[in-house]
């Protein structure tokens, strides 16, 4: 299996507590956060990982290498900012297989990708990712028809629900409609279009989930990653 973990984003929230290195360089319990999103993705069955990176690229491949916990390490760097989707997008053009997983380089997500990768065989379409939360409001609501996503709520409505989780599986070529090296929104230009047409189906994931992006969380990950 193959992933692409995007790290390119400059990390401007997150300036106050590490403010010399990018996100995902950021210093969890001792290790980069980087070895800890590896390490997982290593243990879940993933054999090649494509870094989609920007701001600080050299200081992120300097540390990962070509390997890392017995997995093939390629990357792509940004020489202007692309965006979510502009940063996917060239990434794909490394991916080797039929799908490729996709993951936020600042983001821990505990998911078991064996499901996952059964629910691609059986349908072979998109798929994203939710997090049930007791609280959407940070993040916005997804919206359900079934199991295919269809829709958005903004940011700001409290109370539980599904969130986007940031992990997806994309098909190659899925985003070969946009031209490489052209900035574009994974979230505008990307999921809202596929909401409207039911074309993405959704998987829950209950496991751990923490976002270092912010800095609260950042310094909750320090206690709840620590034993990782």
């Amino acid at each position: 299996m193959e992933a692409i973990v995007l790290a390119g984003g400059l990390g401007t929230r997150l300036r106050a507590e590490v403010p010399d290195l990018p996100k995902t360089m950021a210093p969890v319990a001792g290790r980069p956060f980087i070895a800890l999103l590896l390490r997982h993705l290593a243990t879940q069955g993933v054999t090649r990982v494509i870094l989609s990176l920007g701001y600080k690229a050299e200081s992120i491949i300097a540390y990962v290498g070509t390997s890392f916990e017995g997995m093939e390490i390629d990357h792509v760097v940004e020489s202007s900012p692309l965006g979510t989707g502009g940063g996917v997008r060239l990434a794909m053009s490394k991916m080797y297989g039929s799908h490729v997983y996709i993951f936020n380089g600042d983001t821990y997500l505990d998911l078991e990708l064996k499901p996952v990768e059964a629910a691609w065989r059986i349908y072979q379409e998109p798929i994203i990712i939710a997090r049930p939360v007791a609280d959407t409001s940070r993040f916005g609501r997804l919206l359900l028809t079934e199991e295919k996503l269809a829709g958005f709520a903004e940011k700001g409505l409290s109370g539980p629900g599904l969130i986007n989780a940031g992990a997806y599986v994309f098909p190659a070529g899925h985003l070969d409609r946009f031209e490489p090296n052209v900035p574009f929104s994974l979230e505008q230009d990307v999921l809202l279009p596929a909401a409207a047409q039911q074309a993405m189906r959704v998987l829950i994931c209950n496991g751990k989930f923490i976002d270092i992006g912010v800095p609260e969380d950042y310094r909750r990950a320090q206690l709840e990653l620590a034993n990782l």
